[in-house]
């Protein structure tokens, strides 16, 4: 390791190490680019799950490669008779029904036929005369550039001549996919932008020089870079393609934790170099310092993420191998690029204010060393008046409500959601994506009787069959996703499954979400345990002791579930969101217990060392003199950088910045700023347990 360091901060071989790094950073925008994503991602449900055993036998069927676009017309009023008859044209006798209606401008876009020509439904009427809805059949498309590109022809067209006083929407599967493609259309560009002047701007405010923010920003930038194509090639090699929202928590994580390493590092080497003359000694040195903490850290979130490795989800398993293989690039570059860079410009970069050889450490007597002997006098108030605080905070996750219906998943209610709402008012809300339910042809008739029996079925009918299996299109009252559609999904389930000899199994939308909430709840039970274990693990193995990681590990998970308390009151009478996302709990859980003992990570590391020759008690307030500053500006920017989150559109991303926004700001100003130096006053040299080479 020694010989690695000497090669990495060494006069000469500092540049072949920039070289290298530049040479690695080249093949990841060149040779090892991955290809841009062109079609949409599954929801990456199990094999096993019985929408996708539905999916598998509905491509047996004919129509298997439709979709179809809902187009709605929407009045205050009643439609007038020019506009009903705009909307569906006169009944013709020859052909048994209405034609010249708007259902026939979109013929070009239709794959089904009618007596061997292009056909479209007429348009339905609601009852109350209001609304009316033309659903388009259309072929089935996986490239996100034909679907965004047909849906815009479709609302240029729908609304062509539309009577005033009419409102038009596009909904409908298709237009659900082209409007989540179009939310984020641009959103990478528009989340690594905020984020680069977030992360600028708090270096500027940290370091108050006009040079040395720029060589950690353009390091941990590169990384970001780097892991955008790398993380998509090692998500590739599992089968997994990464989704937009998950290519922007890893920008976020990786200049969040790359930054922070940054941090570190750099004001170890500021502290060595009023000790040290030669900067080369001075960053080996610091490195040798630092960098066991560093390795821990991002191992530690490394881990963490891995753990997702076992989730049923695809989406799940995505994120953790994209965002692990983010923070293994950030922390080689900030353990080997960053300090070659920083040594190859010398001092001159900390200008206007350069460490001096034989300087004074101005932290043994700043404010964190005062705040340090502070809380050495009364541990035990202190402690107190901290678990408390937390516990207060705490108190308010007891009313939390998960799971967001599909229209309240957006910060921008996009056009189909819109629409969706419309119809569900007008029509059954299950019109637009109906239930599918698929059984054995010679019972098909049974089911269908069995299936009306539940409530909250509105209609129940074979749509399409072959030899030996039918579907059957099953509306439902309740709005998609809702807890009634849930409850009526369960209910139906049961029913149709106790059709002897049908074989009958429930798939569609509503269906395949219900599995997904499923699906969460059972990654939670496995990948949360997985975390607080490889956590205590890799506390254990770095401080050899038992004592410490217990109390880590504790005031990490209070310091979650008070943020979880913190966010939901701001949710609720802020933000008017009515629940939390699926994805909301085992994410905030990751990141925050992962991130969180980060700091503590970087503390008692610093404690342990200084505590071999000052004893636990001075040891921990010379860690806090030492670390105070760059611990609270590095939870800064993380927490700002999370917070950035919010310029996505999606609500579960909104939700998880600022969760983890409020628990790293707590784990940063109070956890590990008080609760942590306290509970090792109080412990004294047993927070070193079974250590007993340690003083009070």
């Amino acid at each position: 390791m020694n010989g690695l360091i000497s090669f990495i901060t060494g006069r000469k071989t500092a540049w072949v190490t920039l070289l290298l790094g530049l040479i690695f950073a080249g093949l990841a925008f060149g040779p090892l680019k991955a290809a841009s994503t062109e079609t949409n991602p599954g929801v990456g449900l199990p094999a096993t799950a019985e929408s996708v055993i539905v999916d598998e036998k509905l491509a047996e069927l004919p129509g298997s490669d439709s979709t179809a676009a809902v187009i709605v017309y929407a009045s205050d009023s009643e439609f007038s008779e020019e506009a009903i008859t705009w909307l569906q044209g006169t009944f013709d006798p020859m052909a048994g029904m209405p034609t010249g209606g708007v259902n026939e401008k979109f013929l070009e876009f239709t794959n089904a036929e009618l007596n061997g020509s292009a056909f479209v439904p007429p348009a339905q009427i609601s009852d109350d005369g209001k609304v009316a809805v033309v659903t388009v059949p259309l072929e089935k498309s996986d490239e996100t550039e034909v679907i965004t590109d047909r849906v815009a022809e479709l609302r240029e067209i729908a609304d062509d001549g539309a009577p005033a006083g009419i409102d038009v929407y596009v909904t409908g599967p298709e237009g659900f996919q082209a409007d989540i493609a179009g939310v984020f259309a641009g959103a990478d560009f528009t989340l690594l932008l905020s984020t680069v002047v977030v992360v600028a701007v708090l270096l500027l405010i940290t370091y108050r020089s006009p040079v040395l923010w720029l060589i950690p920003l353009l390091v941990v930038g590169t990384a970001d870079g780097m892991a955008g194509q790398l993380a998509r090639q090692v998500a590739n090699l599992f089968g997994i393609t990464p989704d937009a929202s998950v290519t922007g928590i890893l920008s976020v994580l990786v200049f969040g934790a790359g930054t922070n390493y940054a941090l570190l590092l750099i004001a170890r080497y500021r502290e060595e170099l009023l000790g040290i003359e030669d900067r080369h000694e001075a960053m080996a040195k610091a490195l040798r310092g630092a960098g066991p903490a560093i390795i821990a850290s991002g191992g530690t979130v490394t881990l963490a993420l891995l753990t997702l490795s076992f989730a049923d989800l695809a989406g799940n398993r995505a994120l953790g191998i994209v965002c692990a293989t983010g923070v293994v690039i950030a922390m080689i570059s900030a353990l080997a690029v960053l300090p070659a860079a920083l040594v190859v410009f010398g001092r001159g970069l900390f200008w206007p204010f350069v460490p001096k050889f034989g300087g004074v450490n101005k932290s043994d007597s700043g404010l964190w060393a005062k705040l340090g002997r502070g809380v050495s006098k009364k541990p035990v108030a202190v402690s107190v008046i901290g678990v408390l605080i937390l516990g207060a905070l705490a108190a308010g996750a007891g009313g939390i409500q998960v799971g967001l219906s599909s229209s309240d998943r957006f910060l921008k209610t996009p056009e189909a959601v819109v629409g969706s709402e419309v119809l569900a008012e007008a029509f059954p809300a299950g019109s637009t994506s109906p239930t599918i339910v698929v059984s054995n042809l010679d019972k098909a008739e049974t089911v269908v009787a069995a299936a009306l029996t539940v409530d909250g079925v509105a209609s129940a009918e074979v749509t399409a069959s072959n030899d030996s299996i039918a579907r059957i299109d099953v509306i439902l009252d309740g709005a998609a996703q809702s807890e009634e559609a849930n409850a009526s999904i369960i209910a139906l389930r049961e029913v149709v499954g106790n059709v002897d000899g049908a074989d009958a199994a429930v798939g569609g939308q509503d269906a395949q979400a219900l599995e997904v909430k499923e699906a969460y709840a059972h990654d939670q039970l496995i990948v949360i345990p997985l975390i607080l274990l490889l956590v205590f693990l890799v506390l254990v193995l770095l401080l050899r002791a038992i004592v410490a990681p217990v109390l880590l590990l504790v005031t990490v998970v209070a310091s979650f579930f008070a943020s979880m308390g913190a966010g939901w009151f701001l949710f609720v009478n802020v933000f008017g969101f009515p629940a939390l996302d699926l994805s909301v709990f085992l994410y905030s859980f990751l990141f925050l217990v992962a991130l969180g003992v980060d700091y503590n990570i970087f503390l008692v590391t610093r404690a342990k060392e200084e505590a071999e020759h000052l004893g636990t008690k001075q040891g921990m307030i010379k860690a806090l003199s030492s670390t105070g500053g760059v611990i609270t500006s590095a939870g800064i920017l993380l927490a700002a950088v999370f917070a950035v989150l919010g310029v996505l559109p999606l609500v579960a991303l909104a939700q998880i910045g600022v969760i983890v926004c409020i628990g790293v700001l707590l784990d940063t100003l109070l956890v590990r700023t008080v609760i942590v130096p306290a509970l090792a006053f109080m412990t004294k040299k047993t927070f070193f347990w079974p250590s007993k080479k340690y003083q009070d």
